[in-house]
């Protein structure tokens, strides 16, 4: 049998340039195939509210992406080691993250070194959901309103400060604006997380905490502290009866905080946009809705261009804030 031909180099491209039209044409890229399990990566330990709207679209997500979707934790560092994970992971759709949003508007200004560049490193799939921050007071002083506390701050500068779950997060910097709002230096207590916090709030150690509203929530309602303001810029369904920070006269004191999809670098915009449609569709959903408002978040599931936008905004927000403070995480 005489040898075949050998195709001449311009053919060769052309099968070429056919193979990878074919190739990005699949869901999920080249690696990941058809019906093949995805997984979503979690920077924070099972048990906590990221772990749980984690796993709530996880299983919502299967159905829109026809292919199972598993939860990975990652805990440690604040999210970082999750983002160290995302960097190793394949940019074909089959590893996303779920990441909060001091990854981007707060880590590159409080870390002189970073593991990540965000705008390189964190491909954006689309905003979750929000959540606001909460000020509350517990049994010293046995405060009712802000209005109060601020008075009590004025004239006890040497006691006025206040608890945060570590430093170096949204909840830390929110006492810096109110401090500096008021002209008293609030000195910042660090805790081990919420629940520390919170227990040393309730038994008068220190004068107020600044948390995320959703861990603040179930105390204030069985009377064992008070959130005195929350840091949304309308109140919050899950406590109505708290006034923002706005309404009390600092509108400087509002913002909220936001989770968000990521996926890694190399990720073509034809994937993300995949996850994107199917992000939205699930937020949609009026159990993960209902869902999401038990846990204390609103839900988003806006665009890609949302969401680059938010974090821009967020950044943009806190670069001098930080850089004012002189503080850093390392």
């Amino acid at each position: 049998m005489p040898p075949l031909p050998t195709p001449s180099p311009r053919r060769r491209l052309h099968r070429a340039l056919l193979a990878a039209a074919l190739l990005a044409a699949l869901p999920f890229g080249t690696s990941a195939q058809p019906g093949a399990p995805a997984r979503l990566l979690v920077g924070f330990p099972a048990g906590g509210s990221f772990d749980a709207i984690a796993r709530l679209l996880a299983r919502k997500l299967e159905d829109e992406l026809k292919r199972p979707v598993m939860v990975d934790n990652k805990p440690g560092a604040g999210g970082r080691l999750a983002v160290d994970a995302l960097k190793a992971a394949p940019g074909d759709g089959s590893v996303v993250m779920l990441g909060p949003d001091a990854l981007t508007a707060l880590y590159p200004f409080t870390f002189r070194k970073l593991s990540y560049d965000p705008l390189r490193d964190l491909v954006p799939i689309g905003t979750v959901s929000e959540f606001p921050f909460a000020m509350a007071a517990g049994s010293d002083p046995a405060v009712k309103t802000l209005a109060e506390y601020l008075a009590w701050a004025r004239q006890n500068p040497q006691k006025a400060n206040y608890g945060i779950p570590a430093r170096g997060a949204p909840h830390h910097f929110f006492g810096m604006l109110l401090g500096n709002t008021i002209g008293v230096r609030m000195e910042d207590v660090p805790f081990q997380g919420s629940a520390p916090m919170i227990v040393g709030l309730i038994g008068g150690q220190i004068s107020a905490g600044i948390d995320v509203m959703t861990s603040l929530t179930e105390q204030h309602r069985a009377g064992k502290l008070r959130v005195l303001a929350v840091s949304s810029p309308q109140r919050a369904p899950q406590l109505p009866d708290v006034p923002t920070f706005a309404e009390q006269g600092y509108p400087a004191i509002t913002g909220m905080g936001f989770n968000a999809l990521y996926a890694p670098a190399g990720t073509p915009p034809a994937v993300t946009g995949l996850w994107n449609q199917a992000l939205a569709k699930v937020v949609r959903l009026p159990e993960v809705r209902e869902r999401l408002a038990t846990l204390g978040f609103l839900p988003v599931g806006g665009s890609i261009e949302e969401l680059v936008s938010r974090q821009t905004a967020a950044a943009k927000r806190w670069e001098p804030v930080i850089k004012a403070s002189g503080f850093t995480a390392d």
